[in-house]
Order: C-alpha cells, then sequence, then structure tokens
C-alpha cells in the first residue's frame, strides 16, 4: 500500500526534527555550546573553543548516539510485542529479559563480596556489568524460548514471562537484603539507567545488536499485518505463525536484552512510542509504522535525555525517572484526544 502525502510529509517533518533535536541534544548540558559550533564540529570543522571539542567527542556525540540506538531499539521491540500478542500494555520486558539482567548484576554487584578479589574488580567494570547483564537475559531468553516450544497459546508465553519476572525480582529482592547499603545504592544507580558512561568501543557492539534486532524485525513486517486479525487468520494465507513467532521473540530479546546490558532497564520508551506512531499516523500497516515508531522513538528519547541535562546546570537527572514522568501524561493526554487505544 502506497503511502499518502500526509504520511510522507509526516515522515519528512520526523526526520528533520529528529535531526535538529540530535543537535540540539549535543548543544545543550552543563556546559552550552552553540548549534553553530556543534555543526562545525560534526562536519570536522575547527571549533572556537579546543574545550568544546573534546566535550563534543569525548561526552556529548556518544550520549547522543546511544540516545538514538536506545530510543530505536527499545520502540521497536514494543511494537513487536504489542502485535505478536495483541496487547496494548505489552513492552519490550514482558518476557522478563528486563528481570534476568537485573538478577545478574544483581549478584555481581550484591554478591561480589563472595568472590575472589580478581573477579569481584572484574564484575564490577563497566565491561563485568554488560557481561553478567547479558547473561541474565539470555539465560531467561532460552528459559522462555524452551517453554514457548511446548506452548501452542501466545497469551501463556506471556504469562510465563511475567512469571519468570516475578521469579528474579524475589530474588533480586533477597539479596537486596542482606546486603550493604553502598552496594545497594550503586544497584540502584544501575536500575535508573544511563547512556551517558558508554565508550565507543560499547556503542560500536550496542549498534550491531540493533541492526541485527532491526534487520530481523523487518523480515517480519508481512506477518505482522497478518497477526493483527489473530493466529488462525494468519496461518490461513501461509504465515508460518511458529517461525514467525520464534523471530518475533529473538528480535525482541536482541533489542531490548542489549540495551537493557549496555544503558540498564528504561521504561517508558517501548510501551507509549508504538502508540504515538498509530495515532499520529493513522494506520495500522506495519510498514509505516516500522519507519515512524523508529523515528518518534529516536525523537521521544533525546527529548527525555536533553531534559535530564538539565541544561545549564552540573546535575544530570535519571534517564529512567524522566521518561516516565515525561511520556506517561503525553500517551494518556493523545489517547485522550483521539478516544481511542
Amino acid at each position: 500500500m502506497p503511502l499518502t502525502k500526509k504520511q510522507n510529509l509526516l515522515f519528512i517533518i520526523l526526520l528533520l526534527v529528529m535531526v535538529f533535536l540530535f543537535l540540539v541534544n549535543i548543544s545543550l548540558g552543563s556546559v552550552s555550546i552553540p548549534l553553530k559550533e556543534v555543526v562545525n564540529g560534526l562536519l570536522s570543522q575547527d571549533m572556537s573553543k579546543e574545550s568544546w571539542e573534546i566535550i563534543l567527542w569525548n561526552f556529548r556525540f556518544p550520549k547522543a548516539i546511544t540516545a538514538v540506538l536506545v530510543g530505536i531499539g527499545l520502540s521497536m521491540s514494543g511494537l513487536l510485542m504489542q502485535t505478536l500478542f495483541r496487547n496494548p500494555l505489552a513492552g519490550p520486558y514482558v518476557l522478563g529479559l528486563s528481570s534476568g539482567a537485573s538478577l545478574g548484576v544483581a549478584f555481581v554487584i550484591l554478591g561480589t563480596g563472595l568472590l575472589p578479589s580478581f573477579f569481584s574488580s572484574f564484575f564490577l567494570s563497566n565491561y563485568g556489568l554488560v557481561l553478567a547483564s547479558s547473561l541474565g537475559s539470555f539465560l531467561v531468553l532460552m528459559a522462555v524460548l524452551l517453554v514457548s516450544q511446548k506452548l501452542k497459546d501466545t497469551m501463556a508465553i506471556l504469562i510465563v514471562g511475567l512469571m519468570f519476572g516475578s521469579f528474579t525480582s524475589a530474588i533480586v529482592s533477597v539479596l537486596s537484603y542482606f546486603t550493604s547499603a553502598e552496594k545497594l545504592q550503586k544497584f540502584t544507580f544501575w536500575s535508573m539507567g544511563s547512556i551517558s558512561n558508554l565508550s565507543w568501543n560499547e556503542i560500536s557492539l550496542l549498534s550491531g545488536f540493533i541492526i541485527i534486532g532491526i534487520g530481523i524485525s523487518f523480515l517480519v513486517i508481512k506477518p505482522l499485518n497478518a497477526l493483527l486479525l489473530g493466529e488462525k487468520y494468519a496461518q490461513s494465507i501461509g504465515i508460518n505463525y511458529k517461525k514467525t513467532r520464534f523471530l518475533i521473540i529473538i528480535a525482541t530479546s536482541i533489542l531490548a536484552g542489549s540495551i537493557t546490558a549496555f544503558a540498564g532497564p528504561i521504561a517508558f520508551i517501548g510501551l507509549a512510542v508504538p502508540h504515538m506512531a498509530k495515532l499520529l499516523f493513522q494506520t495500522s500497516n506495519h510498514l509505516v509504522l516500522f519507519w515512524s515508531t523508529l523515528l518518534l522513538g529516536a525523537i521521544v528519547m533525546l527529548c527525555c535525555d536533553t531534559i535530564a541535562q538539565v541544561p545549564g546546570n552540573d546535575i544530570t537527572l535519571p534517564i529512567n525517572a524522566i521518561t516516565s514522568v515525561i511520556g506517561a501524561p503525553v500517551v494518556i493526554w493523545l489517547l485522550v484526544k483521539k478516544k481511542r487505544f
């Protein structure tokens, strides 16, 4: 189905807004950099101050790239989950991946006292936390996939994911109860999410995972449209439902799992952005929703990160708090205004 003129115009506007917010995000912070200087720096031209170049390339630009990757990854995984389960409240973490990642990090931060000092220092580093989070997400993913092969009912998989989430959260609570206040504070900071501490190597790894996850998502666009009318309808027109379900779960796991590993659990984005795309473009065609969700995810994440920086101040607020505080009222307003879900 070809795009309408209105949809084409909306895509152009969203693309321009994303580019503008990307530049604004780099410009604002504890030290403000004029937009003209930001553009000059990104075009490899000399900036007026050497300190601005250091801030641009070592801090602001990597963080803005991370915000875009996180936004598009969580938004796409949310769209996949909402379509698969045909549940508007489904998000990227309904399979229990976030809880699995939290459990891995909790074992590392709250339980490193049981390990030799060498292992303890490694696991408490950035790469150690990423590895622990990835292992936790991977183990939950394997468990969900094994169970999904035994279950025909897709809604049962949703329940299984929620149960895994409850189980791992209970273990984290037990670990938290017996740990010191200092370690508990560090785990709490991780759970608030952060996109500002990634190195270029970590961003490269995250980019690779996001590209793979988005690529798999693109392959299931046609089956996603069929799934809107139910499993039986999808199968009646020749869709391999089990294969499609498997690919959707894998794509979501790669996207949500890698983002949680590198940036921590970030709320709201995956749940709300797909609804914003549907309300803005007034369509259920997943070819349109695919691209609109990517653009809106990047835009919303850049907005939230810009606010979290508290421009002109040395304070940086937790990104998780901003995504929820800013995002939830916006979605409620959109739904009430359109009088539809």
